[in-house]
């Protein structure tokens, strides 16, 4: 009888310095703690422009375990977890292991034996974080949102290493990768889960490549693709500001009225017109925004990434022109 497949995807992107521990780490815990297990490691490489091409390449060609996907261009890091997705056949996905295994493979044990037959995934949680003080603040106060927001969403502090089964990666899968935050699509098939707490570790070698915009860029995917309550705030707020405007206009004519008005003649005008206006912007920006929100969740077109090779799938080698250096950029 063969042995349950876990499929794990690592998107990399210039981590020359921390593949090939990745990959070990990967395979001593397979080997020591989940031998009932067989398992794919797929890298998905993002237009890496150091040596992490080659070495990918070593990796394998001395494991057929390991898989590489190596894309044309730089498509952003969710981007690219969303299409390492595509490629995964095991009964159970892991939907990142970073290459600087921050979210250390050791824990995926203990995701394995919380798997109960009753649960369809299991999250990882980070407890301590070792970052700055102003971007643990940020993180809070952005899952505070999320919860404020009331769309469905993961556990706070959950992020794509999980443990997930098969069936739940399909559903996911069959509405496209263009919406490209993963947990918020996992956790919209409302599936039945548990948790693990864990320390995030710190990155040993080189330096993270998901910079500032990137995490503006992902924090606001997240936000839109997982509730519509932003869009109707801004609905509530266009149609409280208009009703503001109306109810001072007709306060400034009756003290106009009876001579008690303290402005200067026109004053009023002036903000009576600045509120009203303000809150119809507001109020038809808010119904234009349910509309797009609405073609957004039913329209999901597949994500422009072209795999200039891929390495130890049962397909053809497909290859492109590496795009110039313009759009290998982060």
């Amino acid at each position: 009888m063969p042995k349950p497949l876990i499929s794990i995807v690592t998107p990399c992107f210039n981590e020359e310095a921390n593949v090939e521990a990745c990959a070990a780490e990967v395979a001593r815990v397979m080997r020591e703690e989940l031998a009932d297990f067989d398992y794919e490691h797929i890298f998905c490489d993002n237009a890496s422009s150091d040596s992490t091409p080659g070495i990918l390449r070593e990796l394998a060609a001395n494991d057929p375990r390991i898989k590489v996907v190596m894309n044309s261009r730089n498509v952003g890091p969710l981007r690219n977890i969303a299409n390492g997705l595509k490629h995964t056949s095991g009964d159970f996905v892991i939907p990142m292991i970073p290459a600087d295994i921050q979210d250390p493979p050791s824990v995926v044990p203990e995701m394995v034996r919380r798997m109960t037959p009753e649960l369809d995934v299991v999250y990882g949680v980070r407890g301590s974080r070792r970052e700055n003080l102003l971007l643990r603040v940020a993180r809070s106060l952005y899952y505070l949102s999320i919860k404020a927001a009331g769309g469905t969403a993961p556990p706070s502090h959950a992020g794509e290493f999980l443990l997930a089964r098969r069936h739940v990666i399909d559903a996911i899968a069959s509405g496209g990768t263009n919406q490209s935050y993963v947990r918020g699509r996992i956790a919209q098939t409302n599936p039945r889960f548990d948790t693990v707490r864990y320390d995030w570790g710190l990155r040993v070698h080189g330096k993270s490549k998901n910079s500032v915009a990137n995490l503006i860029d992902q924090a606001m995917n997240g936000l839109v693709t997982t509730a519509r309550a932003p869009v109707r705030w801004a609905l509530l707020l266009g149609i409280l500001g208009a009703a503001a405007g109306i109810i001072f206009a007709i306060v400034n004519v009756f003290l106009f009225a009876f001579g008690v008005a303290a402005a200067e003649p026109g004053i009023a005008t002036l903000i009576v017109g600045v509120f009203f206006i303000g809150g119809v912007q507001l109020f038809f920006l808010g119904l234009i925004g349910e509309y797009v929100v609405s073609i957004h969740s039913a329209v999901h077109p597949e994500p422009s990434v072209t795999e200039r090779e891929l390495l130890n799938f049962d397909v053809p080698v497909v290859a492109t022109v590496v795009p110039s250096g313009k759009e290998r950029a982060n």
